[in-house]
Parts: structure tokens; sequence; C-alpha cells
């Protein structure tokens, strides 16, 4: 195998790292604007140099971003390469464009590293689905969501200062707003659904609700009564249509995703015959994240082109039957919220059983008013 490499950050380090003692995999071309050590003779400031030696036949893209990532993508496959991205956005925002592509010009498309980083969820969902059809999905799908809420939880401090930690770990960027308003667990979801359910979901119809504003106190709150906080991506298949949302969620102390801690991920799927099968692993990282990579060229240099699900159809998404209660913190003096109170927390309300199209639509509206609203729903 003859790999161009587009990108050599934490990702295209690692994979490069990885792949330098495998005599089997010979990484030709390294795509880096930048000049790092080590890449004498290999570095290409051009896709085209990759693009157009027909001795490299697959593609790593590790850049990240949409652009130019699509672009150079879409050309490498219309070049007959194979491709192999960990890029969850570019799968997200060109789901059906890119898999249309990889059938057409008869090669493969992986993209194990694009959801769940070192945990082999997409195959796994491509091996369950061999035998039966997937229902539901849900989980721990972002690991700096997950560090803030943990460490916020079990150290006591808030949440300005747990995100501090996480960017100093490297866990979270310098602008984490792909990560606590929840954008990155959308692209996960999105992929996630499309593969498990044969479904083309679009990002715009799945309701999401970040952990921007959650509060020590919130926190503090939920330990005494015996809950843990964590950000959960949900999706269930029914009938002709989807379920899927994005939102905090009360978990017991006793749960499994409770006992998620750091940066770890933690996703399940629940099948007719296997029932409930969770994985857990470390959801981002430089070495996780390329051991899916190098185990998605493995299956490429095997002669795997299938992706992992077949082209589905645009599902509509109905959030109708997801009903829950709530935990709702605001400063408003709410009609709505007064006519549906269950019971009142020192920092909050839990509202009666509400619908989650019900309660995200109500905080879309509400967050107008009061832009430090919180909740969280309870499992």
């Amino acid at each position: 195998m003859v790999i161009g490499l587009l990108g050599f950050g934490t990702v295209g380090g690692g994979v490069y790292e990885m792949l330098r003692d495998r005599m089997c995999m010979d990484v030709k071309y390294v795509l880096c604007l930048e000049n790092p050590e080590g890449l004498a003779g290999k570095l290409v400031r051009s896709v085209d140099q990759i693009l157009s030696d027909d001795t490299v036949d697959t593609v790593v893209e590790v850049m990240g971003g949409l652009h130019p990532a699509r672009e150079f993508v879409l050309q490498a496959m219309a070049a007959g390469k194979n491709v192999v991205t960990a890029n969850k956005l570019l799968l997200a925002e060109c789901y059906e464009e890119l898999t249309k592509a990889a059938a057409q010009n008869h090669v493969a498309l992986r993209c194990t590293a694009a959801v769940g980083g070192g945990i082999g969820w997409l195959t796994a969902l491509e091996r369950c689905k061999r035998t039966e059809r997937v229902h539901e999905l849900t989980g721990i799908m972002n690991g700096t969501t997950n560090y803030i809420l943990d460490t916020m939880q079990t150290r006591g401090v808030s949440f300005a200062d747990a995100l501090h930690q996480a960017q100093e770990l490297g866990y979270a960027e310098r602008d984490p707003a792909a990560d606590i308003d929840g954008e990155d667990i959308l692209n996960k979801l999105v992929v996630s659904a499309n593969v498990a359910f044969d479904a083309l979901l679009q990002k715009a119809d799945v309701p999401v609700f970040g952990i921007r504003s959650v509060q020590l106190a919130d926190m503090q709150t939920f330990r005494e009564r015996g809950w843990c906080c964590r950000l959960i991506a949900s999706a269930e298949h029914y009938g002709e249509g989807v379920c899927a949302v994005i939102e905090p969620t009360l978990v017991r102390a006793t749960d499994m995703e409770a006992a998620v801690h750091s940066n770890f991920n933690l996703i399940s799927f629940i099948s007719p015959n296997a029932g409930k099968q969770s994985f857990y692993g470390q959801g981002a990282g430089r070495f996780p994240t390329a051991y899916n990579v190098v185990q998605d060229l493995l299956d490429v240099a095997a002669g795997k082109k299938a992706f992992y699900a077949p082209l589905g159809a645009r599902l509509p998404v109905d959030n109708d039957s997801f009903v829950r209660q709530y935990y709702v913190r605001t400063t408003l003096d709410d009609p709505f919220l007064s006519a549906n109170v269950a019971e009142i927390w020192p920092t909050g309300i839990v509202t009666a059983p509400l619908s989650a199209k019900r309660m995200h639509a109500w905080a879309d509206d509400a967050l107008e008013r009061d832009p430090g609203l919180f909740f969280a729903a309870l499992r």
C-alpha cells in the first residue's frame, strides 16, 4: 500500500509514527504547510502531486475541517484512490456525497476514527448489522465535555476551572465551542445514526443543548440526590422515522455512564438478539485515534471496499416519543414551567414528563430571555 497523508498535526503525526515500521505500508507523501523534522523527501505543499501519482493507492485525510478536506477527498476518489479519514465534520456534512462518490469510483471509504477515536464503534455497528437491525444507540461521545462534567462533580471545581484544566491537558481547544455547545457530538451522532439505521439524517434536524451554562451549584444538587450529569447523545429508529437528541442527562450514580471518568467515552447500541452492547475507551488523542486509522488501512489493504452501511433514505426526526422529566434552572417566571412542575430542588425545578421536542423548543425560546438557563434530562 502506498499512502498520501494529508495533514501532519496531532493525529497525522501519530499515524505516520505507527506506519513507520510497517514494511507493507509506505507513506510516500505528507501534505503539510509547515516544516516538521523527519519528512525529508516526503513533504509536499500541493495535493496535486499526490493525486497525479498513480503509485499512490490510498489517501489518509487527517487535516480536519470541511474545506479543503472535502475537495481533496472527492478528488482522491475521482482519481481512483481509497480514502481513510478521521474527519467527523466532513462525514456529517457530506455523508451522502462521499458515500456515493466512493461507490461510483469503486474505491474504499473508511472512517472508524471519526466516531469514538480509539473505540472501534463504527466497525461494531457494521458487524452487528450483518445479522440484525440496530434500533437504538446512546452514549458519551465527547471526551472534553465528559472531562469537564466529571471534574466539576468529583473535584468540586467551577465550569471555568474545569474547562481551563481540559485545555491545559490538551483535551479542549483554545476555542472550546464545538465541544461545550455540542457540535462535535452532533457530528458523531449523525454519522452513527446514518450507519446504524441506514439513514440520511440532517444535522439541522437534531436538537442540541450543550453544557456551557452548567454551574457548580447544579452539580452539587445532583450529587446530593444520587445523580451524575453527562452530555449524552441518543437516537432510536422507529417505524419510518428517527428520534435523535443531544442533551445533558442525569444518570444514577450506579449507572455505567457515571463511572466514565476523565476524557473517556462510552457508546452503546441495542439490537433485538444481542441486546445492549457497550464500547468504552478513549474518544480522542494522538495514538488512540491513529490506532483506528491504521486499522482502517489494514482493512483496505486486505481488500475491504464496502462502506459500513448501504446508502439509506432521508428519515424524518421526530422527538415526540422521547418523553422524560427535566431538571431546569432559570431566572424566568415562566407559565410553561409553572404548569409542569413535579418537584422543587434547591437550585431548580424538575418537570413533569415532557417530550424532548417540546422541551428543546421551549429552551430555544427561553434562552433569548435567560442566556444562563440550564436543563438536563432525568433518565
